[in-house]
């Protein structure tokens, strides 16, 4: 196998005829295929499993990693130079270890060169709990995901360049991958809480919350991201968010003008033998729904269409995608390994939104009823206001 282009050293790709490992490393990648990528480690010390995927964008590397749903997987990062603005604790999108278990840059982390910054980047992972590994040709294995899919792996991390490899193989291959795994539930929040914060603005940080005299909407959290609530509250929402788990009973006590249903992790149709029967409820007693990403897949799923695991996904921030009613391109962010089936569409369930990449579904909406969702996120804004009139749609139609 080719070398990688490492921003120092080269350190090869596969293993040596000694079983030893390269000079310089203390990282490695080791795909359930067998295919193995040496590199050097920063971040959190050990290992960790996940699926392999890969983000196009050129920012926003910290929300990616705190992104909840990003659990369960390893994001490869195109773009060659990651990590050389820092991290902030305004930039998080969940606390805890929710998010990637694991990232792969092509060049070593630079020290922070932004004013907003609070620690670098390698120790921020390594306080949250999460593993580096540089010097790894990013390029390479983005092709390699595209012509073969998204591979379950290992990352490991060991200062001294102390690793099982046949373990570390054994691991990835009995891994048994994110079909028919539901990771709502792990990455969720326990307890209901009313959301506080609206988006966040240089000088003043995030303005406040709505009063009670506006719309109440109930997000139920299958792995959210708090910028999404953040925008809810913008486009003039109080908002009290729910666990995934949160019944139909419960959601009505709550007496939402409208419920959310959030981004998230995993399959969607493991999420939705529990999250199905609440949406159909909703929508059988008229509750107005807006859904996001695996919101967008769960309400698919209660109007009766089906979802399927994607070839690589979609993950980056330059996703255009066309709105059908009237040919505007929106260039979005997306974070899905799963889609929703157009072919399996119902009648009554009209598509509103294709990927202008592959032509997979991005949006639904439900005839006769106040009933929309689309697979991209409108709150990471990457157009970057192209899609935030989705929060004001909503909102404004419980007035």
């Amino acid at each position: 196998m080719a070398d990688p282009a490492l921003s120092h050293a080269p350190i090869s790709e596969g293993t040596r005829p000694d079983g030893a490992t390269p000079k310089d490393a203390t990282a490695v990648l080791v795909l359930a295929d067998g295919h193995i990528a040496w590199g050097r480690g920063f971040g959190a010390v050990g290992n960790a499993v996940g699926e392999v995927c890969f983000n196009t964008a050129m920012t926003g590397y910290q929300e990616v990693m705190t992104d909840p749903s990003y659990a369960g997987q390893i994001v490869t990062f195109t773009f060659p130079h990651i990590g050389n603005v820092g991290t902030c604790s305004e930039d998080m999108e969940s606390h805890g270890v929710a998010g990637a278990v694991g990232c792969i840059v092509r060049e070593d982390v630079t020290a922070p060169a932004n004013f907003r910054s609070q620690a670098d980047f390698s120790r921020w992972l390594e306080l949250q709990g999460k593993i580096g590994i540089s010097g790894i040709d990013t390029r390479a294995l983005t092709r390699r995901i595209r012509i073969s899919g998204a591979p379950n792996a290992v990352i490991a991390h060991d200062p001294k360049g102390d690793f099982d490899i046949e373990a570390l193989m054994d691991r990835a291959r009995n891994w048994p991958g994110l079909k028919g795994m539901d990771l709502a539930v792990k990455v969720s929040r326990e307890g209901n809480e009313d959301w506080q914060g609206s988006i966040w603005q240089l000088g003043e940080g995030y303005t406040s919350a709505c009063d009670g005299t506006h719309p109440h909407v109930v997000a139920i959290d299958y792995g959210a991201k708090d910028n999404i609530f953040r925008n809810l509250v913008k486009a003039g929402a109080n908002v009290t968010v729910v666990p995934a788990e949160t019944g139909l009973e419960a959601i009505i006590a709550l007496q939402p003008a409208g419920v959310f249903l959030s981004n998230g992790p995993g399959d969607p149709a493991a999420t939705g033998a529990y999250a199905v029967p609440v949406i159909k409820g909703l929508l059988d007693a008229d509750v107005p729904v807006f859904g996001i990403c695996l919101g967008h897949q769960m309400l698919a799923l209660a109007a009766g269409a089906q979802t399927i695991k994607m070839h690589q996904g979609h993950r980056g921030a330059n996703h255009p995608v066309k709105r059908i009613e009237d040919n505007v391109v929106e260039i979005t962010s997306m974070n899905h390994g799963f889609a929703v089936d157009a072919a399996t569409l119902p009648e009554g369930v009209v598509e509103t939104h294709v990927s202008l990449f592959d032509g997979s579904n991005c949006g639904i909406a439900i005839t006769g009823k106040n009933a929309f969702s689309v697979q991209y996120h409108p709150e990471a804004s990457p157009g970057p206001q192209d899609s935030f009139y989705l929060f004001e749609k909503f909102v404004g139609s419980l007035v």
